[in-house]
């Protein structure tokens, strides 16, 4: 079976109300994700929190699109609308459901602000 980078990112927003300024931001994201080398992409909300799965064939295609353009400037900007970001990046053969997703984010890299 084919092997994938998956690429799990959870945001929690500072506030109830920093959710307009990062649905602005996402749409920016969104639009650059449509154009990048990505296999999949799914995206869940609960409240102030926010979560991502993107599926990579490579490793170079997922640095490509986030370092760079739209997700490269909301990275820098995260400290203005999250009080933590969570990612991980992982090979497997298969797209993890929002529950196997939410344990691997339990040992990913934080970021808290």
């Amino acid at each position: 079976m084919l092997k994938v980078i998956v690429s799990i990112t959870s945001i929690e927003l500072a506030g109830p109300l920093k959710f307009f300024a990062l649905s602005r931001k996402a749409l920016r994201v969104v639009r650059q994700l449509k154009t990048a080398k990505q296999l999949e992409f799914k995206k869940k909300r609960f409240w102030t929190t926010h979560y991502t799965i993107t599926l990579w064939s490579s490793k170079e295609d997922m640095a490509e699109f986030a370092y760079s353009g739209a997700h490269m400037e909301v990275m820098k900007e995260g400290k203005e609308t999250a009080k933590e970001i969570r990612t991980i990046s992982l090979t497997s053969d298969k797209l993890p459901n929002w529950t196997e997703a939410k344990k691997l984010l339990q040992n990913g890299k934080v970021i808290r602000y």
